[in-house]
């Protein structure tokens, strides 16, 4: 598992998204090293949208505005997930595993990550921002377990 882990960042270290032509000039502290602001400010620009998830809306509890989405290996992203209704959802799926995990932001408050969340939970309305970069081609599911049944299912695909 080390050895995987090391290789993946190695990889992700290496890869154009995170090091720019005169970025570690422009990035580099007194000690040589990037600065941690700089790299975070740098992961942020190389990273691109994905389309928002509504789970729920004020008509409908069970709904959902995407059901599929498709997004490319080696790529950085950012991800909003809103809870749009009054119930309590429980997100979860095997992405989040198979990506390297940036970190969740809720309300302006930056959890940075060193491993995948069980899932997100949402006790009321509001927005979680996940930001990870692909890292394994596959397709992978997401769910409200509770309530997949209900159409509240769908897929993340990467190539």
């Amino acid at each position: 598992m080390h050895g995987c882990r090391s290789l993946v960042f190695a990889i992700l270290v290496g890869s154009p998204l995170f090091v720019s032509p005169g970025f570690a000039q422009q990035a580099d502290d007194d000690d040589g090293d990037p600065a941690p602001a700089a790299v975070a400010e740098q992961v942020a620009r190389a990273s691109k949208d994905v389309p928002e998830l509504m789970l729920g809306s004020a008509e409908d509890s069970f709904t959902v505005n995407q059901k599929d989405f498709k997004l490319i290996a080696g790529q950085g992203y950012r991800w909003k997930i809103t809870s749009a209704a009054g119930l309590e959802y429980k997100f979860a799926t095997d992405l989040f595993r198979n990506v390297w995990m940036n970190q969740i932001v809720i309300n302006d408050l930056e959890v940075h990550m060193n491993g995948a969340p069980a899932w997100l939970e949402f006790d009321s309305e509001g927005t979680i921002q996940v930001q990870f970069t692909t890292v394994r081609p596959g397709v992978y599911t997401w769910s409200v377990p509770d309530l997949a049944d209900k159409g509240m299912k769908g897929t993340i695909t990467i190539k």
